[in-house]
């Protein structure tokens, strides 16, 4: 990537680390007021590449309206926006569309969602994405609070996630090279367990029955373009 601009849009737990690592500008709802109908407001410069950090991750709630809106809606929105003004669309996805799917599952697997709104609008955002972008790349990933925050951790709950810093510095690197389309995007897989006692003494223990415990993802396809 040579002299690309990018424009994060969130400043949660991944935007925040993405700009840590690049400095690149941000906007938020938050700290901005930034929404999609006012976007125009906030790109007074070009930029070439649009990553979207914002999302409704409450995975377990029922409140159906705050998923399509945030999740779908403004997706939808945003696509327009970024295929009228030739923008790179980089769509941060979740590992989660991948629950109750196969084992390791690649991207060309089906995924399936866990029966929440949760599920149901991201894996519904990355089809829109898909269909309608004219540009774009689908990260799919899990990132987690550095250090780890709870006294106990799952030793029954698989997949790729991998600490913030460490699946921003791979979402970075997939920006650098100009990646399209979709990609899983972690780290070797492991129980949440195996992670948290890579810095941390917390006790085991067992996830919740509603919980999927299997979110594996096949990463060939990510370390065959970051060679």
């Amino acid at each position: 990537m040579i002299n690309k601009t990018v424009l994060v849009l969130g400043d949660g737990l991944l935007g925040r680390e993405l700009v840590k690592q690049t400095e690149w500008d941000y906007v938020s709802r938050g700290k901005d007021g930034f929404n999609i109908d006012n976007i125009g407001e906030f790109i007074t410069d070009k930029y070439d590449v649009i990553i979207n950090c914002i999302g409704h991750t409450d995975t377990y709630t029922d409140y159906k309206d705050i998923h399509w809106d945030v999740n779908c809606k403004f997706v939808d929105k945003l696509i327009d926006y970024c295929n009228d003004n030739i923008i790179k669309l980089v769509h941060i996805s979740t590992d989660y569309v991948y629950s109750n799917s196969t084992s390791s599952a690649s991207e060309e697997d089906v995924p399936v969602h866990n029966n929440t709104w949760y599920g149901y609008t991201k894996l519904l955002s990355d089809g829109l994405v898909q269909l309608r972008c004219d540009d774009y790349l689908v990260v799919r990933c899990s990132h987690k609070p550095y250090p780890f925050e709870y006294d106990n951790a799952w030793i029954d709950y698989i997949g790729n996630f991998d600490y913030v810093d460490r699946i921003s510095n791979l979402i970075i690197k997939c920006v650098i090279e100009n990646l399209n389309g979709v990609y899983n995007v972690g780290t070797e897989i492991k129980t949440m367990f195996e992670l948290a006692t890579e810095e941390s003494m917390v006790d085991r223990t067992l996830t919740p029955p509603h919980v999927p415990k299997n979110l594996s993802m096949d990463i060939t396809k990510l370390m065959n373009s970051l060679r």
